[in-house]
Formats: C-alpha cells, structure tokens, sequence
C-alpha cells in the first residue's frame, strides 16, 4: 500500500469526530433559538403576553454572543423562521406552504440580525447597538421586496405594555428600540451572572454589572409610563360602524353577488328604523367597512342602487368601502372607500395606496401563474392610489387607511399630518376569520392611536370593529361573525404628538447606527487579529 494511503486514512475519523462536535455544540443552540423563536411569537395577539418579548430578544442576544458572524447567522435563522411560522399561521387559510414560504422570506432578515448581533456583541456598550440593530432588521423588511410586509415588529406586540406611550415621541420604531433595549441588557446581566457561576473570584463586586444592567432594564422598560397621553377632544362626532358579516369564512367568503353588500344595507336600514322608532340615536355619520360592496357601483346599477336606498334611509353620509374598476386600464381595480351621501350620492374617494403583494395583486404575473396555479385565483391587480385619505364625512374630517395599510409607519403618518382628526381603517379580515390575524391588525390599530393621539375606527366586514380612544383603549367592539352596528362618540383631534412632527427621523436614525455599530465592530475586530498576528511573530 502506498505511504500516502496510510497518512491519508486517519483524516476521515479525525473529520468525522469534528463534525460530530461540530453537531453536539449546536445543535442545542439551535434548538433553543427556535424556542426562543417560538416565545417571542407568544408575545404578540392573540395570546399577547407582551413580556415574552423581552424574553424573545434577550434570549437571541445571549445566543450569539461572542460567536462568529456565520453562527450568528444561523442561530438568527433558526430563530426566526419558527416565530414567523407561528406568527403568520394564519395564512393558512391560503395554504400551509404560503405559511411556510413567507416565514422562510422573512427569516432572512433575522439571519442578517443575527450575525449583526454576533459581530456586535463583542465591542463596548452592546446592548446600545443590539438594540438598533433590531429596529436595522425592521426598518429594511418594511420596506424591501415589494414594499415590505411590516408583521411582528416588536412594538406590535407591545401596544398595552408599558413601553406603548413611547409611540407618541418616535412612533412603532421608538418603541421597539425601548423593548430591544431591555432585553439586550438582560441578556448582558445573565452573561455577567454565567461567568461567575463557572469561573472564580465570585464577589458581590463582580456581579456589580448584572446589577446595573437588570436596572437599567428596569428603568427604560418603565420610561413610556411618564410620557403623557393626551386624550383631550377638541370635539366630538356621533358615529355608526356597520358590520354586516359574511355567510362563510375562507378564501370564498364573497359568496354570490351583491350578498355581502345586502347584508351591509340591510343592517344601516335596520338602524334607520331603530332610530325612527326612538330605539337608536341617529348617527353623524356611518362607516362600512373594506369591500362592503363586492361589485362596483359605478358599473353595476343593482349595486348603486342598493347603497343609495341604505344611505337615503339613514339619512346621513356614509364611507363605503367599494372595488372599482379601473376606467382606462382593463383587468385593474381600485380598493376604494367613497363618501356617499344622502342627497348628493357618491363624491370624495381614496383609493388603497399599498395593494397586498400576491394578494391583491400578483408581482410578475405573466410568469408566477405558469408555475403557481393558485395565482390564478387573484384574477385582477389592484391598482395603486396616489394621494392620503383625508376625506370630509359629514362635519368630521377623517383619514382613510385601508386594511393592511395600518402596519405600514409612513401612510399612517402622512395621512394624520393632512388634516385627519380621527382615523379609520377599513379592513375584509372574513378570509382569515378565527386564525389571529383580526387580533394582531387590531393591536397595530392601537398603537397608531397612541402614536398619533387620534381615536381610531376599525370596521370589518365579519370583525373585529372596534373604536380605539386615543390612548390605545379598545371602548367598544363587535366580536367575529357577528352583525352587528356599532354606535359611539368620536373624538376629534387637532394636537399633533411628537411622533407626528418628527415623522421617519428617529428610525433612519436608529437604523444607520445599528449598520454603522456593525462596521466599527469588524474594523475593531481586524485590528485585534492584527495586534494578536504581529504579537506572534
């Protein structure tokens, strides 16, 4: 046998042993991330315990700390893809490998988060940029592909935290700086509380830090409680919100034509006969909410027929959310919710600004539909609008924000910067009925109400309606699948909060220093090799 052969034969075993370590140092680690993963999306509704939040981003920044860019990527992918997993378990109702497909695409932004936070962890003051690396992670996914998908940002899961009245100086981003924050400096505190557990010289001295730390934590957790919430109207205005349910949930709740759009005219008629009869007071105004008409009015005579006898029995203007086809370009559609009135019908309208990806629309149609048949089942893109909601119902002036559109910072923000005293978010959850999501876009509704001191109306056609006062409390609501109407006393508000003045600042902010702690812990990182390098030779 050549002498080669012999040198050569034990390298298998030797590369055997180290995969074999290789698997039994991380493999645990991976396994805790992904419970870890899990924790953190317990943190937000429908379970919404809001402390496994700070339990979610501890445990990560434990996990990779002091571990190479690489290992921290993948400890942020096994951490992420199971959160986002059961976060968006909703999508279900489209199919569990949508589920899995979006839960894979948004784990690659916790990969990156992941390795930010490994690189990071090792320079001084970590919590600090740990922190705004969280806020980093959010700030691109809200925007990249398609105008990102804004789902489980960490201020979502806390609006009824003590860390919510933070919104009101620097928005949903502020607020998960605040949560990322106390976490990170939990997780410095246990690693101060490890070390001394397995090394020497154990001392009250030493375990000094994880003090400090732990207070610290304290102190910014309960920060939001002395930031003043203002819930001051300057006046009022007496509404009705209509949901008028659908007959079965499911990708197929429009059920035939004009169903659902009867069922939203039958219930406004029915409160025209409560109030004629001293049974119901008459409203200011009324709103009905996304798709409340499933056939466009302006095509279908039978269905702007059908509205203006509803609107004419109330007697009042009423905000109709409406599809409409687009009047130039064939196979397009506006989202659209239109003020109707009494006397005048139809007049001011906004058309939905962020249309889904794949929902409302399909991104490369012409190709995606030749591989993924269920595209096919979104038979016409809507069209973008180009212009706020700020729209005048009646004596109030209220800013329209359509469905998933209330996730998203910069509608939000523009929309009650042009003149919006109150806002509403017209929203068709019948599709994702009973799965969370109704709850979590709920929660985003509250935190946009403390974000921007404005009382926020939810109207859904199968739920959940709600009114949300301007300090993110929920005062009235209608439970799922239930028709209903929805009566209550608006505030209109003309104060603008701190967040509104400073609008996107502090996240660009935030953001850059979290990119920027990333490449001064690389530089720093070479420097040492090099000293260690020459120190050797």
């Amino acid at each position: 046998m050549p002498s080669g052969s012999d040198t050569a034969a034990p390298a298998v075993p030797g590369r055997g042993r180290r995969f074999a370590a290789l698997v039994r140092r991380e493999v645990p680690r991976t396994a805790l991330a992904v419970l870890s993963g899990l924790a953190l999306a317990l943190a937000f509704p429908p379970y919404d315990l809001w402390p496994l939040s700070l339990v979610g981003v501890a445990a990560l920044g434990l996990l990779t700390r002091g571990r190479t860019a690489r290992q921290g990527a993948w400890t942020g992918f096994a951490f992420g893809l199971p959160f986002f997993f059961m976060l968006l378990k909703w999508l279900h109702v489209v199919g569990w490998d949508a589920v899995f497909g979006l839960a894979l695409v948004q784990a690659l932004y916790t990969l990156l988060l992941g390795a930010g936070l490994a690189v990071t962890s090792r320079v001084k003051y970590a919590p600090v940029w740990a922190a705004c690396l969280w806020v980093t992670e959010e700030w691109v996914r809200d925007r990249v592909p398609f105008g990102g998908f804004p789902w489980g940002r960490l201020a979502f899961a806390n609006t009824g935290s003590p860390f919510t009245p933070l919104a009101a100086l620097g928005g949903a981003p502020l607020v998960t700086f605040a949560v990322a924050l106390s976490g990170a400096l939990l997780a410095a505190a246990a690693a101060v509380l490890w070390r001394l557990r397995r090394g020497p010289g154990r001392s009250v001295r030493a375990a000094l830090p994880a003090v400090e730390a732990v207070g610290l934590a304290a102190a910014v957790t309960v920060s939001g409680l002395l930031v003043p919430v203002h819930t001051d109207a300057d006046d009022r205005v007496d509404i009705a919100v209509v949901q008028g349910n659908v007959q079965r949930p499911g990708m197929d709740f429009l059920g035939r034509p004009m169903q659902i759009l009867d069922n939203h005219a039958t219930a406004t008629e029915q409160l025209a006969a409560d109030v004629k009869a001293g049974k119901a007071k008459k409203p200011d105004l009324v709103i009905w909410p996304e798709n409340a008409s499933d056939l466009d009015p302006f095509r279908y005579p039978q269905a702007y027929d059908r509205i203006d006898e509803a609107v004419k029995a109330i007697g009042v203007p009423v905000l109709v959310g409406a599809l409409v086809d687009h009047p130039d370009k064939p196979g397009y559609v506006f989202n659209q919710g239109i003020v109707w009135d009494p006397k005048k019908g139809p007049g001011a309208s906004y058309t939905k600004q962020h249309p889904v990806p794949f929902g409302e629309y399909v991104p490369f149609r012409e190709q995606l539909s030749k591989i993924i048949t269920r595209f096919q089942r979104v038979p016409r893109d809507f069209y973008p609008g180009d212009h706020t909601g700020v729209l005048d119902v009646g004596s109030a002036r209220l800013g329209d924000v359509i469905c998933f559109e209330v996730a998203y910072d910069e509608i939000v923000h523009d929309t009650v910067n042009a003149g919006a005293r109150a806002l509403v978010v017209q929203t068709n959850n019948a599709t994702y009925g009973r799965t969370g999501q109704p709850e979590q876009q709920l929660a985003m509704s509250k935190l946009r109400a403390v974000e921007h001191g404005r009382a926020v109306v939810t109207a859904a056609t199968s739920g959940i309606s709600a009114v949300v006062a301007p300090d993110g409390t929920v005062t009235h609501k209608i439970p799922e699948f239930t028709r209903g109407v929805l009566q209550a006393s608006l505030p209109l508000r003309d104060e603008k909060t701190v967040a509104d003045r400073v609008g996107a600042l502090p996240e660009w902010v935030l953001a850059i220093v979290g990119l920027l702690s990333c490449v001064a812990a690389a530089v720093i990182g070479r420097r040492g090799r090099t000293k260690d390098e020459k120190g050797q030779q």
